[in-house]
């Protein structure tokens, strides 16, 4: 025992991970990674990354052996907010691409004069200047490529192997080190001492150079898929002008501290998020929305870091700095989301844990089968040298062995069927973060994708989550003094009547006031903006989803719905005589009783978003069906459900309710996609197959959250349809393609139709295109 103790509660941490190359090596660390106790790991080959999700105290030395052991290396990425250690991740990918674009052109010098020194012997039969001197000479400038530029891929292969987790880097070294130990084997034919062979050394020195150039294109096409965050990052503001001890000081951004005033000039860039003290502007939020309109801003709104101001002067006081800010935040998300796994990756996980051992036994298979009983192969051979022209069965059997064994060595491709999902994630994922859709957990992009239900909470989702009171009704019963609830019809007791609502609202208020919830803000507000002044209730005490009580002036005060009164014991006829009198089903009514007594209601609309009628109609003719769930009357209901063209919906729901319809929608076999924006979603958010929570929402509601939409508009819902629908497309075709090439490819190079550089070629390619493919996500429109 290593002394570790429990944690209560599972703990995350990322590391960088250096020295993979393919999807087997991936599944190397993986599995290095979940062997050690209470470790389980998500390794991202794009991202180079390892998240750990731990149930025990690991210590960095023991992480570190297991990754060290398998031939890879981790390191804890420092302690700097998350936009510094992408920068630094970037900076590093960028210094090995140049290594890499170095190490192709080194081999591929050493590779063209073998190549060009090969042709008279391959269209004319000349071994020139002699034979000795050719294959002698082939087989230097082969063995130079492996043991120089290809010297990184050796010890990759040998560490892996060494660890009994073959990567593909063992795939590799094989084919090209056969290739060059041909030419070792002819030069001793030469000299009379072993059978002939046809030298194969060269073709060694083009396998290797071939791979490494493949590398580097990989490299390059792999750091296009990050565009999206390096883009945000390039946005960044280097410097800050803040006020300190009355004098404006100009300082590094990542020097700003919460609290500090800052000064932003039209045309600056805001250094961190804020919220505006002074001054009113246009805000460009693009980088985090989407959107090109500048949203305007006054005292009191909220800024971000990194957003451009137009018009005018700001002073900002920092809320958010180093990792707190909204950009750490996007870039925690993306990299979360890059290194968690696809459902449909499981099978290629399965499949590359297996590839290369399976390759090796299929290669050997090749070579025993050329060698043992080449018969059975060799019709076939003269068959495609007709119009193949690299097939020449007329070489000797151990030549036209290791002539297949090889290619099947090198055209075997585990890269491309590891790339095909994270690197099309990684593009999807960055896309959203730029369009204002953040997706925390990658397999919410396959649960959307295959989605038939939208579940849409009300209020603060398809309403504008800034209710008012329209209305207040003073209930005329024993509650109230017959004089000061008289009607208003011009006599005198209009005054006593003003005076009932005054002091109903008053009460109202004074319990409400310990509320954050829309309605309760709204009959605060209402009070407020009358002049009514009121304290604040002592004894206050929610009841989640029904409304709130408290004490006020010595006597119980309860706001909230019919359900909440009916406990407080206020007489049914009494809510059934006040609810007749109003006729506006779009309202929803906050009830209001005193000493158990109902004093009367007050009347609240909530109008609908600009933009939701129109974003429901189009998902439905996306073939969505959509319900909307609410804690409000069934009137209320009904009446927004109809303008919006909801299909269904369910009305007077407690947050477990909610819940209990969720679930009881994915038991009809539908897979439900629920989108809301208040704490009371969030036991919902978390029971859908995939939740969405909209940016003007609580924290604990996007903590809850599958995939968060930054802006608070509808037409984000329909963004985050489309992208999770053309990322999974580009999944799917990446698959498809690579399953497709490993089938078609290894019997043809087990038959020796295929010329080992052409085969190392087409392994090049094809994990090159799948990252194409995946790249060209970033053209779809959202």
């Amino acid at each position: 025992m290593d002394g570790s103790t429990a944690t209560p509660t599972p703990e995350r941490r990322t590391y960088r991970i250096s020295g993979m190359h393919c999807a087997g090596c991936v599944g190397s660390v993986e599995r290095s990674l979940n062997a050690v106790d209470g470790v389980e790991a998500a390794v991202s080959l794009p991202a180079e990354s390892a998240t750990l999700t731990l149930t025990r105290d690991v210590g960095f030395e023991e992480l570190a052996a297991a990754v060290e052991g398998a031939g890879y290396e981790i390191e804890p990425i420092a302690d700097v907010d998350r936009g510094e250690a992408e920068r630094s991740r970037l900076a590093e990918a960028e210094a090995r691409s140049r290594e890499a674009r170095k190490t192709m052109w080194t081999a591929w010098a050493l590779t063209v004069p073998a190549m060009v020194w090969m042709l008279p012997e391959m269209f004319a039969g000349l071994r020139w200047p002699s034979p000795l001197v050719f294959d002698l000479g082939v087989t230097l400038l082969g063995a130079a490529v492996l043991a120089g530029p290809g010297g990184p891929t050796l010890r990759s292969a040998w560490r892996s192997a060494r660890g009994r987790t073959p990567n593909m880097d063992v795939l590799i070294a094989l084919g090209a080190g056969v290739s060059v130990l041909t030419g070792a084997w002819a030069v001793l034919h030469v000299l009379g001492f072993a059978p002939m062979i046809m030298n194969f050394a060269p073709v060694g020195a083009m396998i290797a150079a071939i791979h490494l150039t493949g590398r580097y294109v990989e490299a390059k096409a792999r750091g296009r898929s990050s565009s999206a965050i390096q883009a945000l990052l390039s946005l960044e503001a280097p410097m800050a002008r803040v006020e300190r001890e009355g004098a404006q000081l100009e300082i590094p951004t990542r020097d700003v501290a919460v609290g500090d005033v800052m000064i932003i000039r039209p045309g600056e860039k805001i250094p961190t998020d804020g919220v505006v003290l002074d001054g009113r502007s246009a805000v460009d939020e693009s980088l985090a929305t989407g959107e090109s309109i500048p949203v305007e801003k006054e005292p009191g709104s909220s800024v971000l870091g990194s957003t451009v101001n137009h018009s005018g002067a700001l002073r900002v006081r920092a809320t958010g700095v180093g990792e707190d800010t909204f950009l750490s935040n996007v870039i925690r998300l993306v990299e979360e989301a890059q290194a968690s796994k696809v459902p449909i990756q499981e099978f290629a996980d399965r499949v590359t844990a297996i590839f290369v051992p399976v390759i090796l036994v299929v290669a050997l298979a090749a070579f025993a089968g050329w060698f043992v009983v080449p018969g059975i192969f060799t019709d076939a051979a003269r068959w495609a040298s007709g119009f193949i022209p690299w097939v020449n069965p007329e070489l000797g059997r151990l030549s036209l062995a290791l002539y297949a064994a090889v290619a099947v060595l090198v055209i075997a491709c585990p890269c491309a069927l590891g790339l095909a999902t994270p690197t099309a994630l990684m593009v999807g994922t960055g896309l959203g973060a730029t369009r204002g859709v953040l997706i925390r957990d990658g397999a919410a992009v396959q649960t959307l994708d295959r989605a038939d239900t939208l579940v849409f909470d009300k209020t603060g989702t398809l309403t504008r989550g800034a209710p008012r009171v329209v209305d207040v009704l003073v209930h005329a019963g024993p509650a109230v003094d017959p004089a000061r609830a008289a009607i208003d019809d011009g006599s005198p007791a209009d005054a006593s009547a003003a005076d009932a609502e005054a002091r109903l609202l008053e009460l109202a208020a004074a319990v409400e006031d310990a509320s954050e919830h829309p309605l309760a803000r709204a009959v605060v507000d209402e009070a407020r903006g009358r002049g009514i002044p009121f304290s604040r209730a002592s004894g206050v005490e929610a009841r989640v989803g029904m409304g709130i009580v408290g004490e006020v002036d010595g006597q119980r005060v309860s706001v909230g719905s019919a359900r909440l009164l009916r406990e407080e014991g206020i007489a049914e006829e009494d809510i059934a005589e006040v609810e007749r009198r109003f006729r506006d089903a779009a309202r929803t009514i906050a009830w209001v009783a005193a000493g158990g007594r109902l004093l009367g209601a007050i009347a609240i609309a909530d109008p609908v978003k600009d933009d939701a009628r129109e974003t429901l109609l189009e998902l439905s003719r996306r073939g969505f069906r959509t319900v909307m769930l609410t804690g409000d009357h069934e009137a209320v209901a009904a009446a927004v459900a109809e303008h919006l063209g909801i299909d269904d919906f369910r009305a007077g729901l407690l947050p477990a309710d909610k819940v209990e319809a969720v679930r009881q929608l994915r038991a009809e076999g539908r897979t439900v996609a629920f989108v809301g924006d208040g704490i009371n979603d969030a036991p919902a958010l978390k029971a859908a197959d995939v939740g969405i929570a909209v940016g003007t929402g609580t924290d604990i509601a996007i903590e809850a959250a599958d995939i968060t939409l930054v802006q608070g508009d509808l037409r984000s819902v329909l963004r985050a349809t489309k992208l999770s629908r053309a990322t999974f497309r580009k999944i799917r075709e990446n698959l498809f393609w690579a399953y497709v090439y490993n089938v078609v490819a290894i019997p043809v190079a087990f038959l020796g139709l295929l010329h080992p550089v052409l085969a190392e070629a087409a392994m090049a390619l094809s994990s090159i295109s799948v990252v194409t493919n995946a790249n060209r996500l970033r053209r779809t429109r959202l």
